[in-house]
């Protein structure tokens, strides 16, 4: 039997054939737009996986390693090397997860609970101060460095311990010799060091918690006239002799030092994390522990507030991310649905037309549907692909990027059958006009109007009045979103307006260009603001996201230069050691050097009611609670000092106010407000290392460029003299400073001096993977959102070029000229052009005005959160959101210059085609 073939043929693949290259078109944008946002949220799990991991990694090892402690273990048996390896396998097991341990770096053993000073005469000793030392029996030393000399410990009747290289050179020790401590029977405890060792790697979490393990800190004791220094060292014990380091009069303690592994963090950990070490550390974890291993366990560790900063950075980071987020979408979402407007637009009369001969909306709208459901599902599916491998992260989730994708499939597949179905709702007569002269906005237009202005108004206030603490706050983060939308539809209801006054009298001018562009702008259809609104939300976010990154990069310098107070610092590793003679010429010397200014620094110097001056001796305001006990005291020469604090912007002062005059018996200073408040106008003795010295304070100034304190007094370095200078503040010319070249002449003279650049200061504010990677998922996203503005505006002239091109062949038929023809297609684009650009200019500005006070910009811009306790007061003035012009208008023009252009072009092509095609008769268009 002969098969009957069909009616009709295949609707999808029809049309498809029909137009490839536009379904080619609409599936590339598709699978675009699927890609950036299933992307975004792979890519903001990455940012936050690796900022935790990175906070956790790159902390110093007293801060991230968990330490277990027992105190009340005095007996024999119970710290010996098998029962305390017992106790800390035991302890691995009860971890509850995420934590985990990282074995090589971890370490157990019994130490003293308090330094022991050493009694042999023969150790040196600064200042006739003997070592003091510390002794633990630490698991593992012949695992963790190699033999020098001598032998390691091992068991036997008298202890026996190691010392590093490090501590032998300090403390003049060779293999063999004995060290005697203090016992608890009133005999000296003497404890022979058989070798010599080398840490295998000092930065590991097994040397670094106690770094004194490994190399011995000349520490100093605070006295009125001079320091006094002694050596803090320690000795390696060997495990069998835990006993004996309880036989001390310092005490003993038994602990177990874990070592956090981070590999297997993601950034959905931290909350439980946090909970863990709650939980460790007063919790039913506790409990357990001390079950295991006594009563009176204690653990102690830092990692919680390395968990609280990171999660204090993402809460700050999340809400300014989030704002770049939303423009993006918004500005794809109507660029998708401008694509729909495109294609009913120019199947107008196809659809009519089936309307015309009986079809439903239902089946008009299912067969759009289909048409393109074909295309987009499957590009939607390859962009969710092409993000997976692009962000091929494992940490990353795939549930978020696929509902991400699923909605940009959905928008797509939509956006034609819905505006189909909307327009084709009712009988509609051929050629009515769709422009401002007959269409008027209904009633519910405007509620849905007032509905926005009511959103965006209370999105605004809610972020000006809570900040942005709130990460899930999404209206909050939508605010900029909501403005720009009001702004476009209040722009579209009143731009026809001046260009229709402007048009009367362009009317009486010679020429009909000018008349007619300023007509047809007026003319511009009333139903169709998305173009408009698709401008002003990518050019407020871009003048928003430019502002951040603006504002972020102040903030960073403002800080780097407050930490070094100038271009490099060049210190001592104490901080308090003079600088060897000459060192302040030879850095003058150096290349890119402009100036070498030398500072004296006295920190720590006491401002105490007993030393006040006769004169005061009967002023209350000195009383012990009021202000601070101690303040920094800087030497500086006045003349010198004061230019680099006017051009640092750092505390400008009158340097003749602080010049010392020969023969004065007070001393003029210039001080913090705090220590400004509790000395008083009156002359006050000040104790220094110099002597007792008379000061008046003359000047209060908020900071100054030498210290990041904020209590101090400034004072001629004359009047401190014998003193030599502790610190070089080193100023850059104009090609900058050459680190190398600065180091090498450091080096030369002063080998353990330390140099300190501005700019390396800086880029460690910006060693967070979370921040780097937030920055650069907002300027990805203001990118995209900028592309797809251009995109708008290629499709607005493209949906209207049928119209330009026909208007001009009946023109050039009446008399136009190329090149009127030309001018009057691109003047016909600039108004709408220029009304975004201005509009975006001016909505971008008060966008970042109206939310400047709700956002924080600090967190953002700095990267240790611990550290920023110190110069938060003195920071927070430069990490506010102001407007940046650069973000303002370069984006405005890139927008007028693109419309100009697609403008032109068209315009040239349209001159350059015949025009026979658009006369023909019966020809609707």
């Amino acid at each position: 039997m002969a098969r009957t073939p069909g009616a009709v043929a295949p609707w999808v693949r029809t049309r498809l054939r029909v137009a490839p290259w536009a379904a080619c078109a609409v599936g590339v944008l598709v699978l675009v737009t699927a890609l950036l946002a299933a992307a975004l949220p792979r890519a903001v799990d990455v940012y936050e996986t690796e900022g935790l991991r990175h906070a956790v990694a790159s902390a110093p090892a007293a801060k991230r390693v968990v330490e277990v402690l027992n105190e009340d273990r005095t007996d024999a048996d119970e710290v010996t090397p098998e029962r305390l390896a017992e106790d800390y396998a035991a302890l691995l097991r009860e971890l509850p997860p995420p934590v985990r341990t990282l074995p090589a770096d971890s370490a157990y053993g019994v130490r003293t609970s308090k330094r022991v000073g050493a009694l042999d005469r023969w150790l040196p000793k600064p200042s006739k101060l003997l070592p003091q030392l510390t002794l633990s029996t630490q698991s593992g030393v012949p695992r963790h460095s190699t033999l020098r000399a001598g032998r390691f410990a091992g068991g036997g009747a008298e202890p026996e311990a190691v010392v590093t290289v490090a501590t032998a050179k300090a403390l003049r020790i060779k293999p063999g010799v004995v060290i005697h401590v203090p016992g608890d029977d009133a005999r000296p405890l003497g404890i022979r060091i058989t070798g010599i060792v080398e840490p295998d790697d000092r930065t590991s979490a097994y040397w670094a918690f106690e770094p004194t393990l490994h190399t011995p800190v000349y520490a100093s004791v605070p006295r009125a006239d001079s320091p006094e220094f002694y050596w803090d060292a320690a000795l390696l014990l060997a495990p069998e002799a835990a006993e004996a380091v309880q036989r001390t009069t310092a005490g003993s303690e038994v602990y177990w030092r874990l070592a956090p592994a981070s590999a297997h963090l993601t950034g959905r950990d931290a909350s439980a994390l946090t909970d863990v070490l709650a939980s460790l550390g007063t919790g039913p974890d506790l409990v357990r522990l001390r079950d295991l291993l006594g009563e009176v366990t204690s653990v102690r560790t830092g990692l919680d507030e390395l968990v609280g900063g990171h999660a204090w950075m993402r809460d700050a980071i999340s809400p300014v991310v989030a704002v770049a987020a939303f423009g993006m979408g918004t500005v794809a979402l109507v660029v998708l649905a401008m694509t729909g407007g495109l294609f009913t637009a120019r199947r107008h009369a196809e659809l009519a037309l089936l309307r015309s001969r009986g079809g439903s909306l239902a089946g008009i709208g299912v067969r759009l549907l289909g048409e393109t459901a074909v295309i987009a599902v499957p590009a939607a599916g390859l962009g969710l692909l092409a993000a997976v491998l692009v962000v091929g992260d494992a940490s990353a989730r795939l549930l978020p990027a696929a509902l991400a994708a699923a909605g940009v499939a959905l928008v797509a597949t939509l956006a034609l059958p819905l505006r189909a179905v909307y327009v084709h709702r009712t009988p509609r007569l051929h050629g009515a006009r769709e422009d401002l002269t007959e269409a008027r906005p209904s009633r519910r237009r405007a509620v849905a109007e007032l509905t926005l202005l009511v959103l965006a108004a209370g999105a605004v206030a809610a972020l000006r009045r809570r900040g942005t603490s709130d990460a899930g706050d999404h209206l909050v983060s939508a605010a900029p979103v909501l403005v720009a939308l009001i702004a476009a539809l209040v722009l579209v209801r009143l731009y026809p307006l001046p260009l229709r006054w402007a048009a009367r009298p362009a009317a009486r001018l010679r020429g009909a260009v000018g008349y007619l562009s300023l007509a047809r702008a007026g003319r511009s259809s009333a139903n169709s603001p998305l173009p408009l609104l698709a401008l002003l939300v990518a050019l407020t976010t871009a003048a928003f996201g430019g502002s951040v990154l603006a504002g972020v990069a102040d903030a960073r310098d403002r800080a780097a230069l407050l930490t070094t107070g100038a271009d490099a610092r060049i210190t001592s590793p104490t901080g308090t050691a003079p600088l060897p003679a000459g060192l302040d010429r030879a850095v003058r010397g150096s290349a890119g050097v402009e100036d070498a200014l030398p500072v004296h620094l006295a920190y720590g110097v006491p401002l105490t009611p007993d030393v006040r001056t006769a004169e005061n001796a009967s002023d209350e305001r000195l009383d012990d609670g009021a202000g601070p006990k101690y303040a920094t005291v800087l030497g500086v020469d006045p003349g010198p000092y004061a230019r680099l604090a006017r051009e640092t912007g750092t505390g400008a002062f009158d340097a003749g106010l602080l010049r010392a005059r020969d023969g004065d018996r007070v001393v003029p200073v210039i001080a913090s407000p705090a220590v400004a408040k509790r000395l008083g106008r009156e002359p006050y003795e000040i104790p220094s290392y110099a002597g007792q010295f008379e000061v008046r304070v003359v000047a209060v100034l908020d900071r100054t460029p030498a210290v990041t304190e904020t209590d101090f007094l400034l004072v001629d370095r004359a009047a401190l003299r014998p003193l030599p200078p502790t610190a070089l503040l080193v100023t850059a010319g104009r090609k900058g400073l050459d680190g190398p070249a600065l180091r090498a002449v450091v080096q030369e003279r002063a080998q353990s001096f330390s140099v300190r650049l501005r700019q390396e200061q800086r880029d460690v504010y910006v060693d967070s993977p979370m921040q780097t990677g937030a920055e650069r998922v907002y300027a990805t996203a203001i990118g995209a959102g900028a592309g797809y503005a251009g995109l708008a505006v290629l499709l607005s002239l493209v949906r209207s070029a049928p119209e330009r091109t026909m208007l001009l062949a009946r023109l050039r038929t009446m008399g136009l000229t190329r090149r009127q023809g030309r001018r009057l297609l691109g003047l016909e684009a600039l108004p709408q052009a220029l009304l975004a650009a201005v509009g975006g200019t001016l909505v971008g500005w008060a966008t970042v005005l109206l939310l400047a006070p709700g956002v924080d910009l600090l967190r953002l811009a700095l990267a240790a959160a611990p550290e920023l306790t110190t110069m938060e007061r003195v920071t927070v003035e430069h990490a506010v959101l102001r407007a940046d012009g650069w973000s303002l208008a370069l984006p405005a023009l890139g927008v007028v210059l693109l419309t100009a252009g697609t403008a032109g072009l068209q315009a040239w092509w349209s001159s350059r085609s015949g025009s026979i095609k658009e006369l023909r008769a019966g020809d609707t268009r």
